[in-house]
């Protein structure tokens, strides 16, 4: 009999605990998925690297944490995304970028740390600033004035082909790297030295 109670509490108490598992609502993954880019490229693989030289040589820079909404079909520059306005450079939260030590834009010096990126639209150019206007939606709260430690403005360029997904990369350059940003059928290079 106490076996029999044993066995029937345990098997109450599973089940129990086995809907309150099931009951957590997690909400659905989102259409803009979340993509990191790192400078230099393998910074994140650093700890694979056979040798101190490889791992020394791979240590992080700059690292951008953004959401990649995608064309879905859409004019993106100049439609989906006026020209004349501020844009998160992503979707949903307004992109990070992380510097892991001092760095230079346009001449001013930026320090290590962690900041988000937002670029005011023109056909032909952006201003993309680096702001310290940390965890936002959007760019709904960025005031330009009272957060922008950096700036600078660069041309736009037409891509090789349509970019589905809004991408972020880095590019080595001879006195540091070239953020590069691109979706639909534009393209920017910010250019950080270090």
């Amino acid at each position: 009999m106490k076996q029999f109670v044993t066995t029937l509490f345990v098997a109450v108490f599973t089940l129990v605990l086995g809907q309150n598992a099931q009951a957590q609502d997690f909400p659905k993954v989102d259409k803009s998925v979340l993509d990191v880019a790192y400078y230099p490229a393998r910074a994140a693989f650093r700890n694979f690297e056979k040798t101190p030289e490889a791992k020394a040589a791979n240590e992080p820079i700059m690292r951008v944490i953004y959401s990649r909404p995608l064309k879905n079909g859409r004019k993106v520059f100049g439609e989906l995304e006026k020209f004349g306005t501020v844009w998160r450079v992503g979707a949903n939260e307004a992109t990070e970028i992380q510097f892991f030590k001092p760095v230079r834009l346009n001449g001013t010096a930026i320090q290590a740390g962690r900041y988000t990126l937002y670029a005011e639209l023109a056909e032909k150019e952006w201003t993309v600033h680096v702001s310290t206007d940390l965890d936002g939606w959007g760019a709904y709260s960025f005031k330009p004035e009272a957060s922008t430690v950096a700036k600078i403005t660069v041309p736009t360029a037409a891509t090789k082909s349509v970019v589905e997904a809004c991408s972020i990369l880095f590019e080595k350059a001879e006195d540091g790297a070239h953020l590069i940003i691109a979706w639909d059928d534009t393209m920017v290079r910010v250019p950080f030295q270090f």
